[in-house]
């Protein structure tokens, strides 16, 4: 008998008393594994991660959560041939496994990235600008961004069993939400190796992550009919669902009453059929028909086709249906189907023999509008095998199951169009889909498809001689870029950066006087209280200057000797700041003006201390406006504040240092801002105790 799967939950391994769904090897047929989490409270699980979890990531700074990312990224990497063996089962090749297991962990480093670079070192996100709600500056608004404070419960498709547990879990842990994940039968012992590395490296605040591995049969104990006990039945408006699959159980999901009753966030990401479109312009001389055939062909054989992003209908211009059809028959005719065990194998299987058998059945539906142009020959005589399979629909506009069936393994359906117009109807036919290709050389008609595109789509790749080195291809999403479609794609997004973070959070409007609002946020806000020192603060360290500490510099008449010499120095000869005839007749100012950039070079020999001291370099210029011009005989005066501050984490070869956010105001003699902008600064710290990660220590 195989061994059973464990659930990871209530802080320690679980093994189900049930007699759990066996899972087969998708190559030999062999059993792999027994799922089952019989006998777990699932409301018990709700409850740790809510209690649990909750609170520990929520006393966690983004910084802090980003940090435990990145350590979870390295983590995988470090073993990810024991994850690569383990995925053998899966039918996959080592490629495909790539894209899932080193894509996981990739995925875990940008979001380690971005909670550095895009979130403060804050338990809470500020966003957007002030909104100015009075005249006189007494009253402003802003937006708040702070965690949910339910869980997210991840219910995962089978394809991608690492990946895309963590690129959900990589949102919701950097928001500061727990997840409980529940992989699909066919792949979850997969989802538990991947954990188990997780928990053994101990990188996982406790309740952080839950993983729940139940059988078909235990699929009513998450959402069964309402009152049944299931565990959506206890989901609230602080939790949060996101699903991965078929569009119909996606509905199904969303459309319980209890989660309808309290509004619970639900993210659908759902198969879709999606299309690649070659340009007319292009020729099967040109190089982008080779890519067009080579893009092809990758996603009808990576993963065996069982990607929701793979291509499904090939439209093409009319007259290149012949080159096309001939041109991936003979590319498809190189890809040896088998196990991947053995060398120059390039496809395995599909997931198990259910999948296999669903496939082929699609495909005779598929048949009933169009014809088998090649189906490649198969030796195996077990396993969960699908042949390569290439249709030709000659009236995709008279036909509805070529929009409407997806056959979810290496079947694509090659369809002919004779305007642009008609290629953008017949891939909206698809009612939605996570993304298209368009593959041209020219950028006019590329544009013209991608406007009439993109209401149907979430992803829409341009494909070129240009960027083909480079590109990633038509069924990889990116972390920085959104992840989801219209439709039957599901409506949902994932992934997009931060956007993917704040789907995970309450953002709040908060109202109230300058004061208040830096109080709250941490950040000095123009109008609210300011302290002056008589020790300049570029002579102190980052720990000690605090927010909203501000100095007063002394004056600088700007004389014509100065613009003129900075003239010479930067080779800006405008003829506002040198030639007195012509400046007579500018729409814009009254008489010669002082460069921009001189007064920010003159505004910086006010504030800057000279003496070697606590900062360390100039690290950037934000937010720059010069408000009012300044004319030669005009006075300058300078406002630096602490807006912000920001310690960096502690590296063995640095310094120890933080980013300080000054405010800058330049005044004129008669007290008028003529330039605003704020400037950061590295600041170097004293010395620090090593920063330990809450789940280790909690913080104070």
């Amino acid at each position: 008998m195989p061994p059973k799967t464990q659930s990871y939950a209530l802080g320690k391994w679980h093994t189900g008393s049930g007699a759990g769904q066996q899972v087969c090897h998708a190559i030999t047929g062999a059993p792999v594994a027994l799922i089952d989490a019989g006998g777990l409270d699932l409301a018990q699980v709700l409850d740790h991660a809510r209690s649990v979890g909750g609170p520990t990531l929520r006393q966690m700074t983004f910084h802090q959560r980003a940090l435990a990312l990145r350590s979870m990224a390295k983590a995988v990497m470090a073993r990810k041939e024991e994850l690569y063996e383990i995925s053998k089962a899966t039918g996959a090749t080592r490629a495909d496994s790539w894209i899932d297991i080193e894509g996981g962990s990739g995925t875990l480093s940008v979001y380690a990235s971005l909670g550095r670079r895009e979130f403060p070192d804050q338990t809470f996100h500020v966003e957007d600008d002030l909104a100015m709600l009075s005249r006189g500056g007494t009253f402003l608004g802003r937006h708040l961004c702070v965690p949910l404070q339910g869980a997210a419960l991840h219910l995962n498709a089978f394809n991608f069993p690492c990946w895309g547990l963590l690129e959900k879990f990589s949102c919701s842990f950097l928001a500061g939400v727990p997840s409980i994940v529940k992989p699909a039968p066919q792949t979850a012992y997969v989802a538990e190796a991947l954990v188990r590395v997780l928990v053994e490296a101990d990188v996982l605040p406790e309740g952080a992550l839950q993983l729940l591995c139940l059988g078909n049969h235990e699929v009513s104990q998450i959402c069964g009919p309402e009152g049944s006990g299931d565990l959506f039945s206890h989901l609230t408006s602080q939790d949060v669902v996101t699903f991965t699959g078929s569009a119909a159980t996606g509905l199904q999901l969303k459309s319980h009453p209890n989660l309808l009753r309290n509004n619970t966030r639900f993210n659908l990401e759902a198969d879709s059929l999606n299309s690649i479109v070659l340009g007319p312009d292009v020729t099967p001389q040109m190089p982008e028909f080779s890519l067009f055939i080579k893009e092809v062909v990758r996603e009808m054989t990576v993963k065996a086709g069982q990607k929701c992003t793979a291509i499904r209908r090939i439209l093409v211009p009319k007259e290149r249906i012949p080159e096309v059809l001939e041109a991936l028959q003979r590319r498809l005719e190189g890809v040896r189907m088998g196990d991947p065990e053995q060398e120059g194998v390039r496809m395995g299987a599909l997931v198990d023999a259910e999948q296999a058998r669903v496939t082929k059945a699609r495909v005779e539906e598929l048949r009933q509008e169009a014809e088998v142009v090649y189906k490649a020959s198969s030796e195996a005589t077990s396993g969960a095998f699908c042949e390569p399979v290439l249709l030709h629909c000659p009236n995709p506009r008279s036909g509805t199951r070529v929009h409407e069936v997806e056959a979810f393994g290496p079947v694509s359906t090659v369809m002919p169009f004779e305007t642009l117009e008609e290629a953008v109807d017949l891939a909206a036919r698809g009612q939605g889909s996570l993304v298209a290709t368009v593959v041209t050389a020219d950028s006019e008609i590329a544009g013209k498809l991608v406007l009439g595109l993109a209401p149907y789509h979430g992803r829409l790749l341009v494909l070129n001689q240009a960027s083909a080195a480079e590109s990633t291809g038509h069924g990889s999403p990116m972390p920085q870029l959104v992840h989801g479609g219209p439709g039957r794609a599901g409506g949902g997004q994932e992934l997009g950066g931060i956007r993917g973070v704040l789907f995970y959070m309450q953002r709040v409007a908060l109202q109230g006087n300058p004061e208040v609002m830096a109080r709250i946020t941490g950040e000095w806000i123009r109008g609210a209280e300011q302290r002056e020192d008589r020790v300049h603060p570029f002579r102190k360290h980052f720990d000690e200057l605090e927010v909203g500490e501000t100095l007063w510099t002394h004056r600088r008449t700007v004389t014509e000797a100065d613009v003129v010499n900075f003239a010479g120095v930067s080779g800006d000869w405008f003829y506002a700041h040198v030639d007195e005839i012509a400046v007579q007749e500018s729409p814009v100012f009254e008489k010669r003006v002082a460069h921009g950039y001189f007064v920010l070079a003159a505004a910086a020999g006010l504030f800057v201390h000279p003496a070697p001291g606590p900062v360390l370099a100039n690290y950037g210029l934000d937010n720059l406006r010069f408000i009012q011009p300044v004319y030669i005989g005009d006075t300058l005066q300078v406002r630096l504040t602490c807006k912000r501050k920001t310690p960096k984490p502690p590296r063995p070869e640095e310094v120890p240092q933080g980013v300080v956010a000054w405010d800058v105001e330049v005044f004129n003699q008669h007290q008028q801002p003529v330039a605003v902008y704020t400037i950061l600064t590295l600041v170097a710290r004293t010395p620090q105790p090593s920063e330990a990660l809450p789940h280790a220590q909690p913080l104070p």
